[in-house]
């Protein structure tokens, strides 16, 4: 059976190969918009099915995963920031403060349109705002194109002083809840996942622990 992410994140892509499962990447035709209305939650919910199932007509013979990370700050919700001035903005208003990152995960097909979405859910608190190390983050780059402007596999970790859940979540892809969606629909997983996390073979996961 084909498995296929219905994600073009680099991230995403790198953590499933941990997996050690053959999959396809295709870019999903769904269009997502972060609303300051509702629940960081079921908006991540909806966004990854709307994925997943977006790329049915595409791959009607493969499973099918999506996926959608969100930031939640107490009653706000964060995406990806439209410029550096809003990733800026983002990271003041997160700094010396906790906040929680939302990443849910769908699976659909083949030959069925009922969608199984779980979600994990991972506390982080950053470290107080220290304007030369904002300042030195920023100019990477690296927050664009990532919610609430910051990658903790990345140069964002240096923001962070600790997190609470389950770190390939914090990235965007939780892999135990992947695993077990998988093998509910009888596809197992070649590694071994409990070995996989307590190697935890990917940036910055041995800093940040679970």
């Amino acid at each position: 059976m084909r498995l296929i992410l219905a994600s073009t994140s680099p991230r995403r892509k790198e953590l499933l190969a941990l997996l050690g499962l053959p999959f396809e990447a295709v870019a999903p035709p769904f269009f997502e918009e972060v609303t300051s209305h509702g629940p960081a939650e079921q908006q991540a919910l909806t966004f990854a099915a709307g994925k997943a199932c977006s790329c049915l007509p595409l791959c009607p013979d493969a499973l099918i995963l999506g996926s959608d990370t969100l930031i939640s700050l107490e009653q706000e919700v964060m995406g990806k920031p439209v410029d550096m001035a809003d990733a800026e903005a983002m990271l003041r208003r997160l700094a010396g403060r906790p906040h929680r990152i939302v990443t849910a995960v769908a699976l659909v097909g083949p030959g069925s349109e009922v969608c199984a979405v779980r979600l994990a859910t991972v506390l982080v608190t950053m470290k107080p705002l220290n304007e030369a190390a904002l300042a030195a983050y920023l100019v990477t780059g690296d927050s664009l194109g990532k919610a609430g402007a910051y990658s903790i596999q990345g140069g964002g970790a240096t923001l962070i002083e600790r997190i609470e859940g389950d770190f390939t979540a914090a990235v965007g892809l939780p892999l135990r809840l992947v695993a077990e969606l998988l093998h509910l629909r009888g596809m197992s997983c070649p590694v071994d996942i409990a070995q996989l996390y307590a190697s935890k073979p990917y940036p910055n996961w041995d800093r940040f622990g679970a």
